[in-house]
């Protein structure tokens, strides 16, 4: 039973994460929490992966999988994106196209909520000078 409490967990908040880091940027009041997520999951993704020996390793998807393992769930991708979009829709994704699609969207996020964090500080030091003045 808190197996399935647990799996029911990561797929919620996993799930969340990977949509905020997408689109998270998308309002202001969240930006900065954006960019800062997103840091960490690459951060993630290269520091952890570079220690642990996998590019592209995420402690949510090591727990998640101890949990599916312990339902008797084995057998399981490296990806969590290719579990999750295999598990939503009953197919099987080839695991290169999901670890494209997964970093190239990765990136882009990164990209935008950079450009918009940077974009709102340099407004927001412009305001300050002419209230300043």
């Amino acid at each position: 039973m808190i197996w399935r409490i647990l799996d029911i967990f990561f797929v919620v908040f996993h799930t969340s994460i990977i949509l905020f880091n997408l689109f998270g940027w998308i309002w202001r009041k969240t930006r900065k929490l954006n960019l800062i997520v997103l840091v960490l999951t690459g951060a993630s993704w290269l520091f952890l992966g570079l220690i642990v020996g996998t590019l592209g390793y995420c402690p949510l998807t090591d727990w998640h999988f101890n949990v599916l393992n312990k339902l008797g769930i084995s057998d399981l991708p490296s990806s969590y994106v290719k579990y999750l979009a295999d598990r939503l829709t009953g197919l099987d994704f080839s695991s290169s196209l999901v670890d494209n699609v997964t970093l190239y969207s990765f990136i882009a996020a990164l990209a935008i909520s950079f450009c918009l964090n940077l974009l709102d500080y340099s407004k927001k030091k412009k305001l300050k000078r002419l209230l300043d003045s």
